[in-house]
């Protein structure tokens, strides 16, 4: 598209569609931390009631993540986002309008089902449309958007806080980055193969566009499970990520966030203050990092590096914490708050993914689900919000607890330094790369439902974690769950060095030519980069 016969600067607006898609998602992910406390006084909210809000936004997210791939591979990536945006803005005028607990419910759950839809088809419409040298840095730059989003969702509940209705205007302000993403689509192509056929677009992916032709395959959805195009070796690696990246517990493990910085001297409200906003610029930090490296030291560096540094600041946080047993956390009355309900994302997550051990979260990194077991958990007054990253503006100052011995100083240290390079190894690694990776294994005719299918795994997975999460601390120990995250880390790490193949400076048809060539998944490995195979374009003939 042109204005006055000049080309758009179509990149930056590929670069906008990534980020502001990210920046929704991450700030209807954390607004509610800030709105659940006036939500309470206003509705009267039961912690039952409470928990079904928080949870609304997972249940369409995940409701998104089953149906959502049909959508995308039917009626097209722009139009996808762009009816999502369309749902979301109907969910903020619900939330802001709201007059009963059904309303709130109702606009949560179409927040979700938006931003997990847009979230899926943000990825893929990036990917295909930006060529091999670019495309790492852009996908990933959805996950720099989710945390961005999450750290303006803090400013923003702080700023309203006070407000008459605040909580109103902090979720209308969501509609704000979902209504500039949509300008950015509609100077943007529908399809790959319209983009083609401008001669001032970005170079698309070697042959992928004309694929899109006739003549193109067809794919089922049982495919995915066929040795076809190898097809169930495809569905092992997305699979194997997605489950990876829940089950080494970074949303769960964020819980004891704000525990770890108290007990190295910060008190009050400055432990949750220092987890939210600290923690927050080190993801940010983090995944700008990835993006900066994604296109160069490649995918399964990045996934190979975080796995291995989250493998080792997890167990370390198990071992500090047989020496200094950590709190386990509130429960929702004990807190009478919003910040016991809330999550961080991490991230692809998360998005590429927010949650106390009451709450633990989704990541796009993606993705993280908020979803409550805070019944299980039992009161405890002096504990801060064991979600670390989420609101600190609206955490009363507890009550200054002892400061530790002397020699207990060290190993608090200790514990801090793990944290925070667990936190820096998911953003790094899964967060941003395992979503990348999703947008570019398959083939373009059935990429939406087979990202939507491990997405959806992504969600239930995370669930399922946060259900079992305290029954797990109660069966073994908070210092055992560290340490079996650090062994599922380890068998995540094993599982990348096997099957995961390096993509990086390939063409999404190079890399679908590169999967057909492998019967099995486990035939990818080390000996294998893309320097040493070569590839020949996919030449077929446009039809017209």
């Amino acid at each position: 598209m042109k204005i006055h016969g000049r080309p758009l600067p179509l990149l930056p607006l590929c670069a906008s569609v990534s980020l502001l898609g990210g920046l929704t998602f991450g700030y209807e992910l954390a607004v509610i931390s800030g709105a659940l406390l006036p939500l309470q006084l206003d509705f009267g909210l039961s912690c039952l009631e409470q928990e079904l809000l928080v949870g609304s936004l997972l249940l369409g997210a995940l409701l998104a993540s089953l149906v959502g791939g049909f959508f995308i591979d039917r009626y097209g990536r722009k139009q996808a986002i762009l009816g999502s945006n369309l749902v979301l803005l109907a969910g903020s005028l619900s939330l802001g309008l709201a007059s009963s607990l059904t309303w709130l419910v109702l606009g949560r759950s179409a927040a979700g089902f938006a931003i997990s839809l847009s979230s899926m088809a943000c990825c893929i419409y990036v990917s295909e449309l930006v060529g091999p040298r670019q495309r790492g840095v852009l996908v990933s730059l959805y996950e720099a958007g989710i945390t961005l989003g999450i750290l303006l969702s803090y400013a923003l509940n702080y700023a309203l806080a006070g407000a008459p209705w605040g909580w109103r205007h902090m979720f209308g302000w969501a509609a704000a980055p979902a209504l500039l993403q949509s300008l950015s689509l509609l100077f943007l192509p529908a399809r790959t193969d319209e983009a083609a056929a401008h001669k001032d677009l970005i170079p698309l992916q070697g042959g992928e566009a004309t694929k899109l032709g006739l003549g193109r395959p067809r794919y089922s959805f049982l495919d995915l499970f066929r040795a076809r195009d190898n097809m169930r070796g495809r569905t092992t690696v997305g699979l194997g990520l997605v489950l990876f990246q829940q089950l080494t517990g970074q949303p769960n493990v964020l819980c004891y966030a704000s525990t770890i910085f108290r007990s190295v001297g910060f008190r009050g409200g400055s432990s949750a203050v220092l987890a939210s906003v600290g923690l927050g610029a080190v993801k940010v930090a983090a995944t700008l990092t990835a993006m900066g490296l994604v296109d160069r030291a490649g995918r399964r560096a990045l996934l190979l590096a975080g796995c291995a540094l989250m493998a080792l600041s997890v167990s370390g946080m198990g071992l500090v914490s047989f020496a200094v047993p950590m709190d386990s956390g509130p429960s929702c009355l004990a807190m009478p708050n919003a910040t016991r309900l809330s999550g961080l994302s991490g991230d692809s997550g998360l998005p590429r993914g927010i949650s106390p051990p009451p709450l633990p979260t989704i990541s796009k990194s993606q993705a993280e689900p908020v979803l409550s077991t805070s019944k299980k958990t039992k009161p405890h007054p002096e504990a801060g919000n064991p979600t670390a990253p989420l609101l600190p503006a609206l955490s009363p100052a507890s009550p200054a607890s002892p400061s530790p011995a002397p020699e207990q100083a060290l190993l608090h240290w200790t514990a801090l330094v793990c944290m925070m390079v667990f936190v820096s190894a998911f953003s790094f690694g899964f967060g941003p790369v395992t979503w990348l990776v999703l947008s570019e294994i398959y083939p373009v005719e059935i990429r939406g439902r087979a990202f939507a299918f491990c997405n959806s795994f992504n969600w239930a997975t995370n669930l399922f974690i946060s259900l079992f999460f305290l029954d797990l601390i109660g069966a073994i120990g908070l210092s055992w769950t560290f340490l079996l995250y650090g062994l599922t880390a380890i068998l995540g790490l094993g599982f990348i060095y096997l099957c995961v193949p390096e993509t990086k400076g390939q063409s999404l048809a190079e890399i679908d030519q590169q999967f057909q060539r492998r019967r099995f998944a486990l035939s990818f490995g080390h000996r294998q980069s893309s320097a040493g195979v070569q590839y020949s374009r996919i030449e077929v003939s446009a039809a017209s």
